[in-house]
């Protein structure tokens, strides 16, 4: 072999990818493509109350729980004694963790009765304690809580900072998984407080807690990942029983299935209006103002799914259980002998108990413990009211998305803010995600007010174009004729037209004979 040849093989590039460490945390491997990267250390910066402290302890929780990888966590200002208590009220038993050697809490919390600490800052003495514990827990994931706490403890910047990277470079050299958690002042200021934190971590995480309107909302964004990719920008998230739970829109795929299967509105009209019913696993908006007759359709809609022995769910926010039961009594309809079955759930709740994203747990939560066939959601204006519109459309996304996953079929109403006259369908921004759009308006007919239904679309399938006349009795709707010899009803305007019989008559003849005209002959 040539000298040339021995170059060349030697110049040959070595391949090296980051690895990563899935965390089982809701949403987050999928946001981060995979997890965290492995052997580095990462920064979750956020300001007071976005969850920065949860997420250090539910990353150790997860890797004992699903991998069973040891942990330690190293914390500057709780007591374990409150780390184990917090913990318990998410239901994870960090006390049993510990006496079974997978986690141990290693409490370098400053005494608060102890002597101000003057002169040289050396970390030398804690690098030690966590190296210990590293090799005696043979430990994978670490997490410290917060290193924003050692800079307040210590006024010499230069050396706390000089310290910091001294800590992060023997946890690499040890080969283990670090997750750091830091304090920010504003929401969308600097990444963390002293300015310096970010730069001695390969991965940085930012955490947020916004006021939208009168609710807050957490979302979370993963800033930088050196040697690996990520999705961009801002996810929601929510604090419940199990901790953090990310929803990642951006990582969604339209890959559920389609059914061809029809199933019945509750109305045998309306079935006939949509081409012999709803579509199985399809979306469906119901939408008009107020009074117009939602709620009803969504009580025949759900009570249709209990009559045929399955199950259904009706999330309700804008009325109570007893008014939802008295209303639908008095069309017939006996939601407590439904719920008595074990077939029908309703759960009502105010909008603006919780965020939307809380919102959206519970009902997927819901969906997952009941296991329905149809959900009915009265209504979505409802929980939109103090939120802007991109908020809302995610929402309307994940939920949508979430039901087609789990192939149940959907209806959900929507109020608009006029009483008459033209509907602005797309100003909640969720048209288009919808596959069925059911219209429902008032028009005043011979000086008297009525209601009007229109199958507005519905994809893939023949619907009825016309606008039918829509009348509640104690049956129940019911669905008539079109409004014939009218023009304008969707404007709001309707006007008569007035049609010459005989010229009518003749039209028709002629149309009759030119079709004779061009069949042709045997």
């Amino acid at each position: 072999m040539n000298q040339g040849s021995k170059i060349e093989e030697n110049a040959q590039p070595v391949k090296s990818e980051v690895q990563k460490l899935r965390t089982m945390i809701e949403g987050f491997d999928d946001i981060s493509h995979g997890g965290l990267a492995a052997g580095r250390a990462t920064l979750v910066s956020g300001t007071s109350g976005t969850g920065k402290t949860l997420l250090a302890i539910q990353f150790l929780y997860n890797g004992i729980l699903y991998f069973d990888q040891p942990g330690i966590l190293v914390t500057f200002e709780e007591t374990p004694v409150d780390m184990i208590r917090n913990a318990a009220s998410l239901g994870w038993n960090l006390q049993r963790l510990i006496d079974q050697g997978k986690l141990f809490i290693l409490d370098a919390s400053p005494d608060p009765e102890g002597p101000d600490i003057i002169g040289d800052f050396d970390l030398s003495a804690l690098i030690e304690r966590i190296q210990y514990a590293i090799r005696k827990y043979k430990a994978q994931r670490v997490s410290v809580d917060s290193i924003t706490s050692i800079f307040q403890q210590y006024d010499a910047a230069p050396i706390v900072r000089r310290e910091i990277f001294r800590l992060v470079a023997k946890l690499k050299q040890m080969g283990v998984t670090t997750l750091m958690t830091a304090e920010r002042l504003e929401e969308y200021g600097a990444v963390a407080r002293f300015g310096v934190e970010e730069f001695v971590s390969d991965s940085v995480v930012i955490v947020r807690n916004v006021l939208e309107g009168e609710r807050r909302r957490r979302t979370i964004e993963i800033l930088k990942s050196r040697g690996t990719t990520h999705m961009k920008g801002e996810f929601p998230f929510t604090i419940m029983n199990q901790g953090l739970n990310i929803f990642p829109l951006g990582a969604m795929r339209l890959t559920q299935r389609s059914s061809n299967i029809r199933v019945s509105s509750g109305v045998r009209t309306l079935d006939e209006m949509c081409g012999g019913g709803f579509f199985k696993d399809s979306t469906i908006l119901v939408t008009g103002a107020t009074g117009a007759g939602k709620t009803l359709l969504a009580s025949k809609f759900v009570a249709e799914a209990c009559l045929n022995s399955q199950r259904a769910i009706l999330f309700a926010y804008e009325e109570s259980r007893a008014q939802l039961s008295r209303n639908a009594y008095s069309w017939g309809i006996d939601f407590a002998a439904m719920e008595q079955q074990g077939l029908l759930k309703i759960i009502c709740a105010y909008p603006e108990s919780t965020g939307l994203e809380d919102h959206l747990q519970i009902i997927k939560s819901e969906i997952t413990a009941f296991k329905p066939d149809r959900i009915s959601i009265d209504s979505l204006s409802a929980l939109a009211r103090g939120v802007n519109n991109n908020t809302f459309r995610q929402f309307v996304i994940a939920l949508t998305g979430f039901a087609k996953q789990e192939e149940l079929t959907g209806l959900f109403t929507n109020t608009t803010d006029q009483f008459m006259g033209s509907n602005f369908i797309t100003e909640s921004h969720i048209s288009t995600i919808t596959d069925t759009i059911l219209l429902l308006q008032y028009v005043e007919i011979r000086g008297e007010m009525s209601r009007a239904i229109n199958v507005f679309k519905m994809r893939g399938s023949w619907h009825d174009k016309a606008i039918r006349e829509y009348t509640i009795t104690a049956q129940g709707p019911q669905i008539k004729d079109s409004f014939r010899n009218f023009e304008g009803i969707i404007g709001g305007s309707p006007t008569r037209i007035v049609v010459d019989e005989k010229s009518e008559l003749s039209r028709i003849a002629q149309n009759i004979q030119s079709i004779a005209n061009d069949t042709p002959k045997s």
